[in-house]
């Protein structure tokens, strides 16, 4: 018989940005090269914070963008295995709105950090369950007609 796997249970927050740009919503999204990645901007909550904190600071750090939060988009749920530990991890997602900052303030843990049109981003984020959280996001933005 073999031995159990310790399971964990990480949480994680992030955001997607959102802007009107002309005729169309434009999202931001951070890349990578090696190996090619697009994803949303997220990460793990410090001691202390609330999951609303992490997606804020989270969003802040990897976009160079100061956000104002809005709703919540939803969450994804998805299994990994690290070190012999089985992983069951949960994102949590906000709508936001940058305020100020600059995409050229982004950190390092990204190559690149830019905006596209949601249309695209379905195309190119490289985690589906990433295009279902876009897609709900632009929803809740077509349903509002307006911002967060």
């Amino acid at each position: 018989m073999s031995p159990r796997r310790r399971i964990e249970h990480p949480v994680s927050a992030g955001g997607v940005v959102y802007r009107r740009a002309s005729q169309e919503v434009q999202v931001v999204l951070c890349g990578r090269s090696e190996p090619l990645l697009w994803g949303l901007p997220k990460g793990t909550p410090n001691p202390g914070e609330t999951i609303g904190m992490a997606a804020h600071r989270e969003v802040r750090e990897e976009t160079g963008l100061e956000v104002e939060a809005g709703p919540r988009v939803g969450s994804i749920r998805y299994w990994f295995s690290s070190g012999g530990t089985l992983f069951h991890k949960t994102v949590h997602f906000f709508l936001m709105l940058p305020v100020g900052g600059s995409l050229e303030d982004h950190d390092a843990e990204f190559d690149i950090v830019q905006w596209f049109p949601a249309e695209k981003a379905y195309t190119i984020l490289s985690y589906r369950n990433e295009v279902t959280i876009v897609r709900r996001a632009m929803d809740i933005v077509s349903a509002d007609g307006a911002k967060c």
